[in-house]
């Protein structure tokens, strides 16, 4: 293609890796980077993430990396598919090594606890005036692995950078949006993960249906409430990377912060559901950041807050119910 990037995708998790397939697929230069030596020399060696992405062979062309510094150097854009409980750490090196003009996307989901900030806002943070763009939406892994139709957001203040990166991941599978709303797009992708813990201990504690809907129906009330507090747009969480976003982490199989809340309805301690899990659940990492910019805006989430009381407090997640279903009786809006 005419349009041929230098990418490097750094994180060799479930996501990073699908990403690497995607912008391979699409005829880019792409290198994937790991810490690890030992995963990526697996990787490498089997065309295959097996512990991550099992079953999802990747093209040939796609090279590897533990370098941190050459996966950087000379590339348009760098894609950052860490956990955002390291996203602070992993800016601040691609800092002492990025140029300005490379175009930094941040795919991971999560506020930053001490400073209540987002991927992005910790990106531009660390970094040398980059131009950092939020990549968002309703799309699990194992699914784009599989080549699955999937639709992303490419958010940034600026829309010529939206639109680059927009270029960069489109093709018949992969639909991408474009977005100037990045606040919007990065506390859709971070509060739904909260509420989807919710939704995985009404499954655990056997609830049915009607539960379901009432969560995420008021679920993302609770978040579209916080993020137009912030200045966001209401359009934003009523879109992909909001209500679409929340819809396949509250129902989805992959979804691992579903199974965490799944374990946890059903008595599992947090830490034993976690480990169980074996996979970052970025919920709860984002859980008290929720709960502080609630109080901070002075907005009311009151199911964010009993699942804050389920996780760090050891309260009982059937308690936790009854109490949001006992509360003082109001009108819907």
């Amino acid at each position: 293609m005419s349009n041929t990037k230098k990418i490097s995708v750094l994180g060799s998790g479930s996501w990073g890796t699908a990403l690497s397939l995607v912008l391979a697929d699409n005829g880019h230069d792409v290198t994937l980077w790991s810490f690890s030596k030992e995963e990526i020399k697996g990787i490498a060696e089997n065309r295959e993430n097996i512990s991550k992405l099992p079953g999802v062979k990747l093209p040939e062309s796609i090279k590897y990396s533990s370098n941190l510094e050459k996966s950087i150097e000379g590339k348009d854009i760098i894609v950052v598919a860490v956990p955002s409980a390291v996203i602070r750490g992993m800016a601040a090196k691609i800092g002492a090594y990025a140029k300005p003009e490379q175009i930094i996307v941040t795919v991971s989901k999560g506020i930053e606890e001490g400073t209540l900030m987002t991927q992005s806002q910790i990106m531009e943070d660390e970094t040398n005036g980059n131009k950092v763009v939020a990549l968002s939406g309703p799309s699990h892994a194992e699914e784009v692995g599989k080549r699955l139709p999937t639709t992303l957001i490419s958010a940034c203040s600026d829309l010529a950078t939206a639109e680059t990166v927009q270029d960069a991941f489109m093709n018949d599978y992969i639909r991408v949006y474009t977005s100037e709303d990045i606040l919007g797009v990065e506390l859709g992708g971070s509060l739904k993960n909260v509420i989807a813990l919710a939704a995985g201990m009404c499954d655990g504690m056997g609830f049915g249906d009607n539960s379901k809907a009432a969560l995420i129906t008021r679920g993302i009330v609770e978040m579209s409430r916080l993020a137009i507090a912030m200045g966001a747009k209401q359009e934003t969480l009523g879109g992909l990377s909001g209500i679409g976003d929340l819809i396949v982490t509250c129902e989805s199989v992959h979804s691992r912060n579903r199974k965490a809340g799944f374990l946890m309805g059903q008595g599992m301690s947090m830490e034993h559901a976690m480990k169980e899990v074996n996979m970052v659940v970025e919920g709860v990492y984002s859980a008290k950041a929720a709960l502080a910019l609630g109080k901070k805006y002075n907005v009311s989430m009151p199911i964010i807050e009993q699942v804050n009381l389920v996780l760090f407090e050891d309260k009982d997640a059937k308690q936790a119910v009854y109490d949001l279903m006992n509360r003082d009786k109001k009108a819907e809006y």
